[in-house]
């Protein structure tokens, strides 16, 4: 298994040389095309991360699901994981935190464990692919997407609520 990376590198160069293509070049142009990506969305990732930063740090969050939680009580959605539901659209690095927090407090082979592993792997940043996505293809009509990437998450969450409970 430790040698996959290594034989995906040959035959990238493999590849490569029986296309005849410049490969050192080839490279710079990515690593270049990439850099203009990063430059470009870097100012919207550091306001997410910051803002992700101060509405823990301010006590937001806990009133935030505290607004929420006769909604989320309903759905049967446990109190420890909604700052992973809520932080997972956002900044994917939050969200991780969280869920590490949440496995360190109630170990992994909790419900709550089960539920907040199953919502960081059935959710997706969706805000920050949004972004990436809409900077590099220049889409400006976005009255549609958000609220349906919106909604999948929050089905997202309430099935894997759903299939941790019933399974576990």
């Amino acid at each position: 298994m430790s040698y996959i990376v290594p034989v995906i590198f040959l035959l990238i160069i493999i590849f490569a040389l029986r296309k005849k293509i410049p490969i050192y070049s080839t490279f710079c142009d990515g690593v270049q095309w990439g850099m203009k990506t990063v430059i470009g969305i870097f100012p919207v990732l550091l306001a997410i991360t910051t803002a992700v930063a101060m509405m823990r740090a301010s006590g937001l969050m806990d009133i935030i699901i505290r607004l929420i939680s006769p909604i989320t009580d309903i759905f049967h959605i446990p109190s420890p994981v909604l700052p992973l539901a809520l932080i997972r659209p956002i900044s994917g690095g939050g969200a991780l935190g969280i869920l590490s927090d949440i496995l360190k407090e109630y170990n992994p082979d909790s419900l709550i464990g089960i539920i907040a592993s199953v919502i960081m792997g059935s959710t997706e940043t969706t805000f920050y692919t949004l972004m990436v996505y809409f900077k590099n293809t220049r889409v400006k009509y976005t009255k549609h997407i958000i609220p349906a990437a919106v909604f999948g998450d929050i089905v997202g969450i309430i099935a894997g609520v759903a299939a941790s409970t019933i399974f576990f």
